[in-house]
């Protein structure tokens, strides 16, 4: 970072972290610039949960440095810029949707707005009779929209989401997109895992894919497209794994 040149949202230098004999990171190192929509990519067992756990300081990495707009990311005060969600997001069961929202807010500063939480359900396709429902009764889709309405009422500089689309329906992932489409527009932070490489290229500027705990791409989706001289993102995609690529046939 040179003077009077903002910090980078993200920054992940030299990033490693090993289980026994397993290494899931080697040396990972890139940034995500402010404002920028940014994917990670990479088959299971690549290292991006892992990647993330390092990020949120779940999980120490064994060598290297992650910063949040230039604070280390083991600092609790780094991390009250950006609002999450994992994986495999399964909120408190004995919660409704409206206690499970307001528990969030309070955990933010702030305090629960029914009207916004409305709004945002409806935007998101749930049901708002959703907030009054026992989180134990939602389907999958159902809780993660919830989780996506939490990250999204946030109204946070960073989102960090690991695959953001698990369980919604057609429907629901194009007002996902929408909303994902509003936050670009105010100048915010998205960072996000996806197996789905179309998402990918719709959404972000740029994508980096790991690899046996390695970085093999950083660049542009359609520049990796390009450069592998691929018909498709998917097929870029798979040659740079080393993977053999599907012959297109007429």
């Amino acid at each position: 970072m040179t003077d009077g040149q903002a910090p980078a949202a993200l920054r992940f230098a030299g990033v490693a972290k090993r289980y026994g004999n397993h290494a899931a990171l080697a040396e990972v190192a890139f940034d995500v610039m402010a404002g920028e929509s940014f994917g990670l990519a990479g088959v299971n067992g690549a290292g991006k949960t892992t990647l993330i756990k390092c990020l949120l300081d779940l999980t120490a990495p064994d060598a290297g440095e992650i910063s949040i707009f230039g604070a280390a990311a083991r600092l609790h005060g780094a991390r009250a810029r950006l609002a999450y969600l994992p994986e495999r997001f399964m909120p408190p069961h004995y919660l409704n949707g409206r206690e499970f929202l307001g528990m969030m807010a309070g955990l933010r500063g702030s305090t629960y707005d029914d009207a916004a939480a409305r709004h945002m359900l409806e935007r998101l396709d749930l049901d708002t009779a959703a907030l009054a429902k026992p989180v134990r009764d939602f389907s999958k889709g159902m809780t993660q929209k919830l989780g996506l309405a939490a990250c999204f009422m946030a109204d946070c500089d960073l989102l960090i989401l690991d695959e953001p689309m698990s369980g919604l329906d057609p429907k629901a992932r194009a007002r996902v997109k929408h909303l994902l489409s509003d936050w670009r527009r105010k100048g915010r932070t998205l960072f996000f895992t996806s197996h789905a490489l179309a998402d990918i290229e719709e959404i972000c500027e740029r994508l980096a894919i790991l690899h046996g705990g390695r970085l093999c791409y950083l660049g542009a989706p359609l520049d990796l497209v390009r450069q592998r001289g691929a018909a498709s993102l998917e097929d870029a995609f798979l040659a740079t794994i080393g993977e053999p690529v599907r012959t297109h046939q007429s």
